[in-house]
């Protein structure tokens, strides 16, 4: 039976979490890796699954390794996985990796370090995160935006579209969502282009009409092109995600099968 976690702190799982998966050894900091793979997200793109997340959502794809087992996977330094990457990148003919799997600003010094190497060599980096940690610490926003122009994108996954449903597929205490948002507000104001370089991605599975116009007017408050660059995520059923399901209790509105997801998703 799957542990519930109803109620948690999103930062204080952070806080506990880090350096378990993104330890400092000789004074760098490397982080734990599950995989590395090419997949068909974005047009193509490489991507390098990370251990460990701050979340508990009760839908996640790779619960396995972002939070039901932070010991596993291998300790990489930022040489390593820069290197991984580009060399897969080069094996498979695209331009663009990413990290993802759990949450990548878990480890962010390792983080920056990975984009510095990865846009060097030309390549496009895509940081996909659920920004919470990015909306907690500002400076996190103001160095991520350092990269402005160098080739990297922030795709901010939003967990539903209020506190509420948040806490609901999050199980986590609903003031974390507000740390998402303030995350799309900081990258933007510190210079990331809106709908180009940062945009949100919000979780539609659970919520109506009426939740999609309010996630709308909150990020047009921030910047109209955020509410015009919303990448929609609905759950996708793999079986380990349906078990999680039936545990969970949740019942998602809208989802996919693995090979019916609609190609403007993809």
């Amino acid at each position: 039976m799957e542990e519930t976690f109803e109620g948690y702190d999103p930062v204080e799982v952070y806080e506990r979490l880090e350096p378990v998966v993104a330890p400092y050894r000789g004074g760098e900091q490397y982080r734990r890796y599950y995989r590395f793979r090419r997949d068909r997200w974005y047009g193509g793109i490489v991507t390098g699954d990370v251990v460990g997340c701050n979340l508990r959502c009760g839908f996640c794809w790779a619960h396995y390794f972002t939070w039901g087992n932070p010991s596993t996977g291998k300790l990489y330094d930022a040489s390593q996985v820069a290197e991984t990457l580009t060399s897969l990148a080069r094996k498979y003919r695209v331009k663009q990796v990413r990290l993802s799997g759990g949450e990548p600003t878990l480890g962010f010094n390792h983080l920056i370090k990975v984009i510095e190497l990865v846009t060097s060599k030309g390549y496009h980096f895509v940081l996909e995160t659920n920004g919470v940690i990015i909306g907690l610490r500002e400076e996190y926003a103001h160095k991520l935006a350092s990269f402005h122009g160098a080739g990297i994108e922030v795709r901010v996954s939003i967990k539903g579209t209020s506190p509420q449903e948040f806490a609901l597929i999050t199980r986590a205490k609903p003031y974390a969502w507000s740390l998402q948002v303030r995350a799309l507000k900081l990258l933007v104001d510190y210079g990331l282009e809106p709908g180009e370089e940062v945009y949100p991605a919000v979780m539609l599975s659970f919520t109506n009409d009426k939740g999609v116009t309010r996630i709308k007017r909150i990020l047009s408050a921030i910047h109209s092109k955020l509410a015009e660059s919303i990448d929609p995520e609905y759950v996708i059923l793999y079986p380990h995600v349906e078990k999680l399901l039936k545990t969970t209790r949740l019942k998602p509105l809208r989802a996919y099968k693995p090979n019916e997801i609609p190609p403007e998703l993809i």
